[in-house]
């Protein structure tokens, strides 16, 4: 099936952008049925109001809180605010313990 570039119009500003055959090949390749309703631009702007606005398009990050690695002593980051008397680790040294079953 070949297919051409078509004009559509954002359901969001209202502006004209192109939905290149390209684009209309990936979507047919991917089982999409739906033509895109807003524009790249409405689009890109959905999707950092939706997931945040970090550069992965993902939820936004989350608070890391220093500490030091109990095994190594190094100085990392890690992802929950840690605990009196509760191990921290750093990456490495966490993979190891954790292949040790000793977490």
């Amino acid at each position: 099936m070949s297919f051409e570039d078509k004009q559509l119009q954002c359901s969001d500003c209202g502006a004209d952008f192109t939905f290149s055959a390209e684009e209309q090949e990936f979507f047919q390749s991917k089982g999409y049925t739906n033509e895109p309703k807003r524009c790249p631009a409405c689009r890109e702007a959905r999707k950092a109001q939706r997931y945040g606005n970090d550069s992965y398009g993902y939820r936004s990050r989350r608070q890391m809180f220093p500490a030091t690695c109990a095994e190594c002593g190094k100085e990392t980051e890690v992802p929950f605010e840690p605990r009196e008397g509760r191990p921290v680790y750093c990456s490495e040294c966490y993979s190891k313990v954790r292949l040790s079953g000793q977490g």
